[in-house]
């Protein structure tokens, strides 16, 4: 079972497409008002096991402040108000859509961050610093955003949205550190990073595919109605990774070495959609899965656009000398 759950983790760029179509068909022949029963359960297995890796503690060492600081302010002063813009450009009829475009931006990094700059041979103790930074800044900073940027447009509950962030992103870390102890505690900090850990993303993958194929079901009469939908969806999504791709590469030639620029990239880039999607379809109700077909969509650029991505880092950042990349990793791994 863990083969088969670890397998559909790892090819997420298929799986999502696939449950979007079967979660299409089973919204046009049945009853979909049953499945929002299923949503906070869904929610929970998406959020909790991931959180259970989070290594929180990482965010108390020091050094890499410049790449920190860098892929904070990409984060929060640039690429939110980039996808503000494109919402008004191409969901001008549809605010909610707009609205998952800027709740994906606003909340950055995921474990794919750390995953990706392990495969491009970058600073993953700076990708964890990064993640475990902008998950917290992400979740603390979104209901504040979304009432500046999004309040003229949809009707935004600002003590609603705080509630459900608690609800969603906090109560599962503190769940997630607590069970991530226990662990840790009873089998051993070596066991559990090469056993236990790997296990908890593929049972957060289950969660992704469970919330895909509700919010999927719930609008598949609206998309069937207009199914130039999703290529509308696509194009202002390709367009925001695009932009953000170039300015995190600029910003990492210019100002990083080679580590640290490739997690800058992968630290600005991933967002963290599972969370986003969560965010979506608990606050904001049937409205909300306007804004999850946006999130959804996403998850197929996201990971095809890293896997692209992985490839052209020799030609873009220069190749590592074998001997130093082995140091730096060894020295890596000993400090995640």
């Amino acid at each position: 079972m863990w083969q088969i759950l670890k397998k559909i983790n790892k090819n997420l760029i298929v799986a999502i497409p696939t449950i979007m179509v079967i979660g299409f068909i089973y919204g046009l022949f049945n009853q979909t008002a049953f499945l929002k029963s299923f949503i906070l359960p869904f929610t929970f297995l998406m959020v909790y096991p991931m959180m259970v890796t989070l290594k929180v503690k990482q965010i108390l060492t020091a050094g890499d402040t410049k790449a920190q600081l860098l892929s904070q302010g990409i984060n929060f002063l640039i690429i939110p108000f980039i996808a503000y813009a494109l919402g008004k450009v191409f969901f001008a009829n549809y605010p909610y859509m707009a609205l998952g475009l800027v709740l994906a931006s606003l909340l950055p990094t995921s474990g794919m961050t750390i995953s990706w700059t392990g495969f491009a041979k970058g600073n993953v103790a700076s990708a964890v610093k990064m993640t475990v930074i902008g998950l917290t800044l992400g979740s603390l900073l979104t209901p504040f955003y979304l009432k500046f940027l999004m309040g003229a447009y949809v009707t935004i509950d600002l003590i609603g949205i705080v509630r459900q962030i608690v609800l969603i992103v906090f109560l599962p870390m503190v769940l997630g550190f607590i069970t991530q102890q226990g662990l840790i505690r009873r089998y051993g900090e070596k066991t559990f990073q090469t056993t236990l850990a790997p296990r908890f993303p593929a049972l957060s993958s289950i969660g992704v595919l469970g919330i895909v194929f509700i919010s999927i079901a719930l609008k598949a009469k609206t998309i069937a109605a207009s199914p130039g939908m999703l290529l509308q969806l696509l194009i202002p999504l390709v367009i925001l990774y695009a932009i953000n791709y170039i300015i995190s590469t600029f910003v990492g030639l210019k100002l990083l070495d080679r580590g640290n620029a490739i997690a800058l990239v992968y630290g600005t880039v991933m967002r963290n959609l599972s969370i986003a999607l969560a965010v979506a379809i608990n606050v904001f109700a049937e409205a909300g899965s306007d804004a999850a077909l946006v999130i959804a969509a996403a998850y197929i650029i996201q990971v095809q656009s890293a896997a692209w991505y992985v490839k052209l880092n020799d030609k873009i950042f220069g190749r590592q000398h074998s001997e130093t990349l082995k140091a730096e990793l060894a020295s890596e791994t000993a400090k995640a």
